[in-house]
């Protein structure tokens, strides 16, 4: 064989090899496209089903408007009348009160170089109580709550007590406003703002007239002996009162577990909510859980850059979290085991319930021996204490806690959107922070939302002024918005 022979043969076979490579590769490549391509098929199926399921609505649950809470069985006949109320601290009451704070035994001492890092400083819960023993008055204190007309009527078997505040106004609209608080607190929580929503303004058209229920088990309301008494069963209580009043429609202030049993208010009748004003706003739909999370990749695409640090690091916000919701978890699940030790002691009472409000009203003052305790009149303060002592309400109270994390309704409701025009003000020291785009997962029709610098949770007592103004401004958007959607709730 010839070398020219050879050297052709060699060629070939490079050649052949080369083209069985380049076809091998190709074939690969078509392979990968193909996976690729059907990936992104999968990934994309997969992305619009999950979106699908997160943003799906569930169907309304059943409502029972008359569910029997009062004791017993129901009766044929129930008593619908309306009974005015007069709040009186007793002289039994407070002696007894004074006689367990008197033979107490000695707080233990704070570590060395500890604040209220621990809790509550018991150095400083010695000058409250101190102050309540001595300098606290009973009697003018319960006449400051009597300025107000108070009442109580008996609705699906509990006594209901609220504040039903009237303005004195002539050429103005009259508004009705229904204002829910959370706990610790009661109606008392509104004392300093119900005198600004009941004057009238100049630059407004229309003033209020303030209902402030104490939700059930709290403050003077009547608690139950049945289990199952969730926030939104609450909420079926509070549209009952508000149709016994002869209200068919109205407008909504509420906080924590107020604003929890409001939010399902604007869900389950809408059409009797005009218009909801929320401290403390939030979305716990799933598609907001997803968000959330999803933020903390890029939270300046998100939101405003000086509000990321309100949830963002994850970590920080869980730090927070972890530091301050030992009781939570306590209430949600054995509240009363601890609610033992908080009706025998009123010393127990104040330090475990003061404690949470100064952590609530500044969470950045646990280098201070109040605890943030300050931002707040001492005697406010002891109010809340008082009555939730006097009426010896500390464990119905603590178990809307419990009974809002087993009921399957309430995750259903959790998840419909309300059509219900909403305000959102976020003061800074809220318990929690959602932005916007995260709240209009609930609330579609969120028409205004204001977000502080300061402030903090219990905004009634901490910053009546300017959640009275934000109600107003909010209550004249929640009217444009009506007139420019045509709205027929109106």
């Amino acid at each position: 064989m010839s070398i020219d022979t050879l050297q052709t043969l060699f060629v070939s076979a490079i050649l052949r090899t080369c083209d069985l490579n380049l076809r091998t590769i190709l074939a690969v490549i078509k392979m990968f496209k193909a996976f690729a391509f059907y990936t992104a098929v999968i990934a994309l199926g997969v992305a619009v089903g999950v979106k699908f399921y997160l943003e799906s609505v569930p169907e309304m649950p059943k409502m029972d408007f008359q569910r029997w809470w009062g004791d017993g069985q129901k009766p044929d006949k129930e008593d619908q009348s309306i009974r005015p109320f007069k709040i009186v601290f007793n002289e039994s009451m407070i002696a007894d009160l004074k006689n367990r704070l008197k033979n107490r035994r000695p707080f233990r001492q704070p570590l060395e170089g500890v604040q209220s890092q621990y809790g509550i400083n018991t150095v400083y819960l010695e000058k409250i109580i101190k102050y309540w023993l001595k300098e606290y008055n009973f009697t003018e204190r319960a006449d400051r709550l009597n300025r107000f007309p108070h009442y109580k009527t008996r609705i699906q078997g509990l006594d209901i007590h609220y504040i039903h505040a009237k303005p004195e106004v002539k050429g103005k609209k009259v508004l009705p406003l229904l204002m829910l608080h959370g706990w610790p607190s009661s109606s008392k929580e509104f004392d300093m703002v119900i005198p600004i929503l009941t004057k009238p303004r100049d630059d407004f058209d229309f003033v209020f007239e303030v209902i402030a229920a104490d939700l059930p088990g709290f403050g003077f309301s009547q608690g139950t002996n049945k289990p199952g008494l969730n926030p939104l069963q609450i909420g079926t209580i509070m549209s009952n009162l508000m149709r016994r009043l002869g209200f068919k429609k109205y407008y909504i202030q509420a906080g924590d577990w107020g604003s929890q049993s409001a939010t399902h208010m604007s869900t389950f009748v809408p059409e009797e909510v005009l218009g909801y004003h929320i401290n403390m706003p939030v979305s716990s739909r799933p598609i907001s859980l997803v968000k959330f999370f999803l933020g903390s990749l890029f939270p300046s695409l998100f939101m405003e850059e000086k509000f990321v640090s309100r949830i963002y690091p994850l970590k920080q916000f869980f730090s927070y979290l972890l530091r301050e919701s030992g009781y939570f978890h306590l209430q949600a699940t054995k509240p009363d085991t601890v609610g033992v030790a908080l009706t025998d002691s009123p010393a127990g009472l104040a330090a475990y319930t003061l404690e949470k409000i100064g952590v609530c009203s500044n969470r950045d003052q646990l280098d201070t021996p109040h605890g943030g305790l300050d931002n707040i009149n001492i005697d406010d303060l002891l109010d809340t204490v008082t009555i939730a002592w006097a009426n010896d309400c500390i464990v119905t109270s603590m178990r809307i806690y419990s009974e809002a994390f087993v009921q399957p309704e309430l995750f259903v409701m959790h998840n419909i959107p309300t059509p219900v025009p909403t305000a959102a003000i976020n003061f800074k020291y809220e318990v929690v922070y959602q932005p916007d785009w995260i709240l209009r997962d609930k609330f579609v029709n969120l028409v205004r939302s204001t977000t502080l610098e300061f402030g903090g949770h219990f905004a009634g007592m901490h910053t009546p002024k300017e959640l009275a103004d934000d109600v107003f401004e909010s209550v004249k958007e929640f009217i444009q918005f009506d007139a420019k959607t045509q709205s027929k709730r109106t």
